[in-house]
């Protein structure tokens, strides 16, 4: 899949939100779509998707929501889940030394003082799995995430 210009714009160029403001009210509570994570230096650290059930037909339910805004935090990965917006609150995920590798710590500190997103709404799961794959597999111009690179 080629990224569209606009997706790429938004995800990599657009509105950068710290993880120290959260919780976000521009981040919406239902619907599929694809987020990224960037380091305050400008290291691009992880692409995700929300919403893997949701389909053009999907009707909004009265039940927890499917979104970026309530996916499960990155160190619970299961294979049907995909880390999101939570790793803000997440004491074991692994912070970036300064030498580019990463380090276990105690990390909602470093992660609001370092990390923002960027997140882009698509029309239902499909179109979100196409572009997170393909950011995954370094298809744009800013590679591989460092925490998740795709095959």
């Amino acid at each position: 899949m080629s990224l569209s210009d606009q997706y790429v714009a938004e995800l990599s160029r657009g509105t950068a939100y710290s993880f120290a403001d959260w919780p976000n009210p521009s981040v919406p509570t239902f619907g599929a779509g694809v987020y990224t994570i960037w380091h305050n230096d400008g290291r691009f650290i992880y692409v995700g998707m929300s919403g893997r059930a949701i389909t053009a037909e999907t009707v909004r339910r009265n039940t927890p929501p499917r979104s970026l805004y309530s996916s499960p935090k990155p160190c619970e990965r299961t294979p049907q889940r995909r880390p999101v917006l939570r790793l803000r609150s997440r004491p074991t995920c692994p912070p970036l030394s300064p030498q580019g590798g990463i380090k276990w710590m105690h990390s909602r500190q470093y992660i609001h003082e370092n990390f923002s997103y960027r997140f882009v709404m698509l029309p239902d799961a499909a179109a979100a799995f196409a572009a997170e794959t393909a950011i995954k597999s370094g298809k744009w111009e800013h590679g591989r995430p460092l925490l998740n690179p795709g095959g």
